[in-house]
């Protein structure tokens, strides 16, 4: 009993800490930048929210920016999606010279820090001329280390003999990946597709460098041109934040049995 109501007073203290910044940022939203610096601090949300949501798109046309978001977070996932699914296959299930070492060179880009790649992944936008475009956001990043092992780890598990029936019974390459290895793959495919689409979403430091124009940038771009060198308004920074950061967490609430499952997928083998 007294380990169980230890536990409980453990967990209730961890949500506690998460939820509280979530709640803050939800009543700062609500809020002018006088009552969230306000003495004492507001407790319950204001009345300040569409004011708040008025000025941001007044300011740097929020409206666009969240669709310049979604689209490129949207295609993101779709491509890298394909790209980390078919290569994971190809290490899992397909064998080739040189394999595990390729594996384990890709495998170096999870301990590389993706600062070390940012100057020389400029001057290749450059010479290709595709700075301030969506391709430049979009395309460097498609075959993401951790995508692709986490595909691979899933596709471990998929017995070979599964494959083997489908090749006798006349599928190609192509149709074999579509019809066999995808659907079993749905929990691993969920979690994929989650982590993917909040790793573009958040990405700052690469569309920092190569967006040029406020009429492409992205939220966290449009949030931080918000921070003034004399004057800032919070109100308007809180309350773009949780328009950027409410939608994500109820997408993950949701979903959030598929990116478990789809996470846990292959690291136990029978």
């Amino acid at each position: 009993m007294t380990r169980r109501i230890m536990l409980t007073s453990f967990l209730l203290v961890t949500v506690t800490v998460v939820l509280v910044p979530f709640y803050w940022l939800i009543v700062g939203s609500t809020r002018s930048t006088e009552e969230v610096f306000g003495s004492p601090p507001p407790l319950l949300p204001g009345a300040h929210l569409l004011d708040n949501l008025a000025k941001l798109e007044s300011t740097i046309g929020f409206s666009r920016v969240v669709l310049n978001s979604a689209l490129i977070a949207t295609i993101y996932t779709l491509l890298a999606g394909l790209v980390c699914t078919m290569a994971g296959y190809g290490f899992a299930k397909h064998a080739f010279r040189g394999k595990e070492a390729l594996f384990g060179l890709l495998m170096l880009g999870l301990v590389i820090p993706g600062q070390v790649t940012l100057v020389p992944l400029f001057k290749m936008m450059l010479s290709l001329d595709w700075l301030n475009t969506y391709q430049a956001i979009i395309l460097p990043n498609l075959a993401l280390p951790f995508g692709i092992f986490l595909m691979r780890q899933s596709m471990s598990a998929l017995p070979d003999e599964l494959l083997s029936a489908g090749r006798v019974d006349g599928c190609g390459e192509l149709r074999l990946f579509v019809r066999v290895v995808l659907p079993p793959m749905r929990p691993a495919l969920a979690a994929l597709g989650i982590y993917l689409f909040l790793y573009q979403w958040n990405d700052f430091v690469w569309p920092l460098i190569a967006l040029r124009t406020r009429e492409a940038y992205t939220i966290p771009l449009a949030i931080a041109a918000l921070q003034g060198a004399n004057e800032t308004d919070y109100g308007q920074i809180l309350a773009g934040t949780a328009v950027a950061a409410i939608p994500m967490a109820i997408l993950f609430l949701l979903l959030q049995r598929h990116f478990v499952s789809g996470l846990l997928a292959g690291a136990v083998k029978e």
